[in-house]
C-alpha cells in the first residue's frame, strides 16, 4: 500500500465518489464540500480521474451505450487511501495543536 500524502483535490474527488457520480457532478460535489475553497477545472479533473483508474483506487461503472457521461464509484483500495490520509491529517492537526498550546484561531 502506498502511504503518501494526498493532494486536496484527489481526496475531495475520493469523498465524491463514495456514491457513483459522473464529472460535473464531482466538480459540483467537490466546490460543496470545500465550501467553494477547491474548485476543479476539466483538465485537473480527468487527470486526477485517470491516474486513480490507474491506481485501481476509482472504477469507471458500466453506461449507457449511447451516452458520453461516464460514471465512476470508489473502490475499496481508495476507500483504503482515504482511511490512511485522514488518520495522517489528524497526526499533523495533533503535532500542530502540541507544538502550538492547540487550536486557537
Amino acid at each position: 500500500m502506498e502511504n503518501i500524502a494526498l493532494t486536496e483535490a484527489v481526496y475531495y474527488i475520493l469523498l465524491s465518489l463514495y456514491k457513483p457520480m459522473h464529472g460535473y457532478g464531482i466538480m459540483q460535489n467537490v466546490d460543496q464540500l470545500s465550501n467553494g475553497r477547491v474548485r476543479l477545472v476539466a483538465g485537473t479533473l480527468y487527470g486526477a480521474i485517470s491516474t486513480l483508474l490507474e491506481k485501481g483506487w476509482i472504477k469507471a461503472l458500466p453506461g449507457e451505450e449511447n451516452s458520453r457521461k461516464k460514471e465512476y464509484q470508489i473502490t475499496q483500495q481508495g476507500k483504503e487511501a482515504v482511511e490512511r490520509e485522514i488518520i495522517r491529517l489528524k497526526e499533523l492537526v495533533a503535532n500542530g495543536e502540541m507544538v502550538t498550546g492547540g487550536g486557537g484561531k
